[in-house]
């Protein structure tokens, strides 16, 4: 099975920056897709942003796309989630997701927590 720590979060002003990196032991990264999901309080959980394999394709949710960028160093068994333009709104634990392609079992981080805020 694999691992996942997140690292990364914290306290930003609106229109602020943060890399969010999620770190994979246990497995190979090339064997899973991987994906950031988010929850702010209240609100389900939803997929925010999805890379595929190394080289991949991509893809985000419409309340992210354009101002965030998903990336992997499967070399380094890590996975990024570079967040621009912040708003309170992307206020949320962010959660680190891998699915592995032979058998679709999901695993998930523990989560870091972004706050938006002035």
């Amino acid at each position: 099975q694999v691992q996942l720590v997140e690292s990364g979060g914290g306290l930003v002003q609106p229109g602020g920056s943060l890399r969010l990196s999620c770190a994979a032991s246990g497995s190979t990264l090339s064997d899973y897709a991987m994906k950031w999901y988010r929850q702010a309080p209240g609100k389900e959980r939803e997929s925010v942003a999805t890379a595929t394999s190394a080289g991949g394709s991509t893809n985000y949710a419409d309340s992210v796309k354009g101002r965030f960028t998903i990336s992997r160093d499967d070399a380094k068994n890590t996975v990024y989630l570079q967040m621009n333009s912040l708003k309170p709104e992307d206020t949320a634990v962010y959660y680190c997701n891998a699915r592995r392609y032979i058998d679709n079992t999901q695993y998930w981080g523990k989560g870091t927590l972004v706050t938006v805020s002035s």
